[in-house]
């Protein structure tokens, strides 16, 4: 699964500033909320459960779910991160299924429902949940066969608008006094890596890209409205001006010839597939990627695709901001 195909549309979402989406929505998603859009579950709240706003409108749900299915990588994250164990979840399209990151206790018993994007419907219907998290991007044209199996609490776009999202999988989760200490750990550990990186100054005079090698498309040069825009936003790094050419605000893509434009004080390059189909081979032992300042001083850093990019959540966030850290504070390796 090309995980970034529908994220070109993620950059529209862009809302409120990045910071304060996560609090203001943990304190907008729940009981009493305003209405939403669309349909929903529309169902009166009784004894035991809370009114939740999505995308779709309000969906009323359980106060406390315990069987959740989740449709995507952010979804998954979420719950992990809360502290929940879905029984079921859709598989990304890598070897283990479910991203490597994620702590094997915790991916442990839950059962495969289908490919991301292609849900097999009867068996999420055979787990009986009582939740179900997804979003638009991926699953709205089945939102109300979803609905007809469980409540199904789905966001609009993926990616960008990760933290208002990560707000409203803890609303229909039950989990907002503990997703307030998630963000809250978040925005301290982001504040600490900024200081190991000699200050705010210091990490804005600091210019870096981050740079993908996809099979079967273009190289991909990240914007600013995209999941790791934000963390590289948050910890308060320099940007160079390509990024601003991104499409969306999302990526800007370029040939093998124009490697030499990715260019920065520091490149962190992930992989989406074969290194020889993702051209990764052939740009990486040219003399155009060769002669680019980041690689003459050793500034170059190799990341997991699966962790940096396709994950999406608080606890993909918490392992990039210490490689951040590491990465960045190491001595050149000229």
């Amino acid at each position: 699964m090309d995980t970034q195909r529908t994220l070109r549309r993620r950059g529209a979402a862009a809302g409120l500033p990045v910071l304060a989406a996560a609090a203001l929505a943990l304190s907008a998603c729940g009981a009493g909320s305003e209405p939403g859009s669309g349909s929903g579950n529309r169902t009166t709240p009784g004894p035991g459960t809370h009114t939740v706003r999505t995308a779709m409108g309000d969906v009323t749900v359980k106060d406390h779910p315990q069987r959740v299915v989740v449709l995507d990588t952010a979804e998954l994250d979420s719950a992990i991160t809360l502290g929940v164990r879905p029984v079921g979840a859709t598989h990304a399209d890598v070897a283990t299924g479910f991203l490597d990151y994620l702590p094997k206790d915790k991916v442990s018993g839950i059962r495969d429902v289908g490919k991301i994007a292609a849900p097999n419907l009867e068996a999420v219907a055979a787990l009986k949940p009582d939740l179900i998290l997804t979003n638009k991007d991926r699953d709205a044209a089945r939102y109300q066969e979803l609905s007809r199996i469980a409540p199904t609490v789905m966001t609009g776009a993926t990616g960008f608008p990760w933290k208002a999202n990560f707000a409203t999988h803890a609303a229909a989760l039950g989990r907002t006094g503990e997703a307030r200490k998630v963000v809250a750990d978040y925005l301290a550990h982001a504040k600490r890596v900024t200081a190991a990186l000699g200050g705010t100054a210091k990490a804005e005079a600091t210019e870096v890209n981050v740079v993908r090698f996809v099979e079967g498309a273009n190289i991909r040069v990240y914007g600013r409205q995209n999941y790791i825009g934000t963390l590289l936003a948050d910890v308060g790094l320099g940007r160079p001006a390509i990024v601003d050419k991104a499409k969306d605000g999302f990526s800007y893509d370029i040939s093998p010839e124009q490697i030499g434009r990715a260019d920065a004080d520091a490149v962190f390059t992930a992989t989406y597939g074969d290194p020889e189909k993702s051209k990764e081979t052939q740009v990486t032992g040219g003399a155009l990627w060769k002669n680019m300042k980041a690689v003459r001083n050793g500034r170059v850093f190799k990341v997991d695709d699966q962790l940096w990019i396709q994950g999406i959540g608080y606890t993909a966030a918490g392992k990039i901001l210490d490689e951040l850290r590491t990465d960045l504070t190491a001595k050149s390796e000229r």
